[in-house]
Order: C-alpha cells, then sequence, then structure tokens
C-alpha cells in the first residue's frame, strides 16, 4: 500500500495591485508554483481582518497566506502597515489557541516579483506539509465557540486593527 502525501489547503489573500497582479505575472511566464492555494483577491492587505484568517481555519483551511504591496508602497498609503500589525496580533492569537503560528504568512511583493511571490507559495506550501493537517482545537469548535473567539478577538485587539488618523 502507497502511503498517501497530505496535500494542505492554503487560502491567500492577495492584493489587488501588487500581490495578486505578481501571481497573475507568475501564471503568464509558466512559472511553476503549488496547485495548493486558493488565491481571494482583496483591495489591499489591510482589509484582511483577522477574523477572516481564523474563519478560513476553523472551516478546514491549514494555512492562509496575506500578501501585499511592500511596506510604504501602498496604494492606500500605511494600509500594508495595518495588516503588519494585525498579523503580530494574529501570530500572538493563534499561539494562544495553541496552534502553530507558521500556519499564517505575511508576504510582500510588487506586481514585477512574480518569481518571488511564486517561491513563497512553493515555500509556505512546504512548511505546512511538514506541519501536517490542523487540527482545529476542539475546544474552540464546540457550542459557536469559534464565533465567540472570532467576536472577542475583534473587540480586545480593536485598537490594534486600526490606523491612527
Amino acid at each position: 500500500m502507497s502511503e498517501e502525501t497530505f496535500e494542505p489547503r492554503i487560502i491567500g489573500f492577495l492584493c489587488n495591485w501588487c500581490s495578486y497582479r505578481a501571481a497573475d505575472l507568475a501564471g503568464t511566464a509558466r512559472m511553476k508554483y503549488e496547485p495548493n492555494v486558493r488565491i481571494i483577491r482583496v483591495m489591499c492587505s489591510g482589509r484582511v481582518d483577522p477574523t477572516f484568517v481564523l474563519k478560513a481555519l476553523s472551516m478546514g483551511a491549514d494555512g492562509v497566506m496575506i500578501a501585499g504591496c511592500h511596506p510604504g508602497e501602498c496604494h492606500y498609503l500605511e494600509q500594508n502597515y495595518k495588516a503588519m500589525r494585525r498579523y503580530y496580533m494574529l501570530k500572538h492569537t493563534l499561539r494562544m489557541m495553541g496552534i502553530e503560528e507558521e500556519r499564517v504568512r505575511l508576504q510582500w511583493a510588487s506586481a514585477a516579483e512574480g518569481a518571488a511571490l511564486a517561491n513563497a507559495i512553493n515555500e509556505m506550501v512546504e512548511q505546512v506539509r511538514a506541519l501536517g493537517p490542523l487540527n482545529w482545537p476542539a475546544a474552540w469548535s464546540e457550542n459557536g465557540k469559534v464565533e465567540e473567539a472570532i467576536e472577542k478577538l475583534a473587540h480586545e485587539h480593536a485598537e490594534a486593527m486600526e490606523v491612527p488618523a
């Protein structure tokens, strides 16, 4: 009997202006990258709420990549800095939940960096494959606790999610 290789399911939230275009460039240039990432185009990496990531993980994703413009090059001024703050807060939350923080990755890629994004996707797929399937903590799945945890996260970290005026 041959042993089946685990193939992770990864959700990629990609910025419309840079990272999504980098993925498009990688595809049109026929650069090879793992097909395990399901891409969701967002207008900006700063629009990716940590609750989206937790929801994706709770619904069966083994990992999540958030990709956006390089810091200082955001089409929405400082929103990628907002994404960075949210990412670090999210990693802390994952540690508190007992989930490996390596399952979530923040990646910067300009529209011209198709090869770099393809490499980052391949690295993440290999990393998550090595971690194995996500066993969502049962304590968070019972009686709507996922939604409670997401709501609690949103309220506790509301300041970290906003960019100061």
